[in-house]
């Protein structure tokens, strides 16, 4: 028979060995927990930094396509940007003329064609890095872009025509000129309808990008916020 001191001991190395192997598991697993939490920390800075850098090329490359629409619809004309147009084998005067003057539009943005084409296909990294409804404004620009086309093809056509039933017909033809010339660039500073369109598309895509570069959704920004409230 086992001295009960002896029992006694073993009661206790029993126990603590017990307590030791819950202790060890309970620090492997939190061990387990922390690496998770730091490798999912990784991974959101990681994501955030790659929309940060991906929300700053946006924006600078909005910047550039603003000023491209501004030189695209610049009043002012160079002969060399007429060279290669060809005059039409039963093209008369006022159209050829009329066509030159429209397709200064479309060369400027031949010009321009790197800056929209980067843009065009940034559109969908932007898509899937940040949100589909945040994509909108590279939309919207692309409209942008089709409206002054399409008034530079329809001047490229009212430009020339000379002859009206009578004077109803005109003041129609005068008014649709107004309108596509507004659009072309040629109107009142005033009465600009595509100026306040880009400044609306520039100040959407503005928000989204400051707000992501500003950190939010970020683990920065996650802990800088919750600094900023314990102040």
């Amino acid at each position: 028979m086992v001295p009960a001191r002896l029992r006694g001991q073993q009661l206790a190395q029993d126990i603590f060995m017990t307590i030791t192997e819950v202790v060890a598991t309970i620090g492997g697993t939190i061990t387990a927990m922390l690496a998770l939490y730091g490798l999912d920390a990784w991974r959101r800075e990681h994501t955030g930094r790659r929309q940060i850098e991906l929300a700053e090329d946006t924006l600078a490359l909005f910047y550039e396509a603003r000023d491209v629409i501004a030189d695209v619809r610049n009043p002012a004309s160079y002969g060399y940007e007429h060279e290669g147009l060809t005059r039409g084998e039963h093209e008369a005067d006022a159209e050829y003329e009329a066509r030159k003057r429209a397709s200064i539009v479309f060369t400027r943005l031949a010009k321009h064609s790197g800056v929209l084409s980067r843009l065009h296909a940034m559109r969908y990294r932007f898509m899937a890095q940040i949100g589909t409804s945040e994509a909108q404004p590279f939309e919207d620009l692309r409209k942008i872009v089709v409206e002054i086309q399409t008034a530079a093809t329809m001047l490229s056509r009212l430009w020339a025509r000379e002859h009206f039933r009578n004077n109803e017909a005109f003041e129609a033809h005068r008014a649709m000129v107004e309108k596509f010339e507004a659009i072309f660039g040629w109107g009142l500073p005033e009465q600009d309808p595509i100026l306040p369109k880009v400044d609306k598309t520039i100040s959407a895509i503005e928000a989204t990008c400051r707000k992501v570069i500003n950190g939010h959704g970020t683990l920065f920004g996650l802990l800088n916020a919750r600094l900023k409230g314990s102040l």
